[in-house]
């Protein structure tokens, strides 16, 4: 019996395109059999993120990056052409078009798939965001953690 291949994706960016890429790779990735796990850190938490406002109590600078970082992954920008806003209406439009699903159903199967989706707790102190304005299916952890999990993987990427 041969043991279970691993994919360990960090998701540093918070553009809805190289989320989506993640996610798709994760997701072919788990079904293939591989043992999954997305490591989200910095900007890449913002596709946790739920979309619903939450009271926490934050600090000043914490309350404007609250504000400023985009509220679930439907709420993020492009990396390219992403013109003040209207890039992803109209990429989205053209998904719709060609029935490619879109990044928050690829997160819900995700987590239908078990993958592991990991928010960095050293980045989320950074940023002030709590654990209870990320989704429920979030795990926490430090990056010793994520190298840990990393070390015997078979595709680690950094997106």
């Amino acid at each position: 019996m041969s043991e279970q291949k691993k994919t360990n994706i960090i998701l540093f960016s918070g553009d809805y395109d190289k989320a989506m890429a993640a996610y798709i790779i994760a997701n072919g990735a788990a079904a293939y059999d591989h043992e999954v796990t997305i490591f989200h850190t910095f900007w890449g938490l913002n596709a946790l993120r739920k979309d619903e406002p939450i009271q926490v109590k934050k600090n000043l600078l914490e309350k404007a990056f609250g504000k400023i970082m985009p509220r679930g992954p439907e709420k993020m920008g492009l990396s390219n052409m992403n013109f003040m806003g209207i890039g992803p209406k109209l990429i989205k439009k053209v998904m719709k078009k060609h029935n490619a699903m879109p990044l928050s159903d690829l997160i819900e199967m995700a987590e239908e798939q078990e993958i592991n989706l990991i928010a960095c707790t050293m980045t989320m102190d950074l940023l002030g965001l709590d654990k209870i304005e990320l989704r429920e299916s979030t795990e926490y952890a430090g990056v010793a953690a994520y190298l840990a999990e990393a070390e015997d993987g078979a595709v680690n990427m950094f997106i």
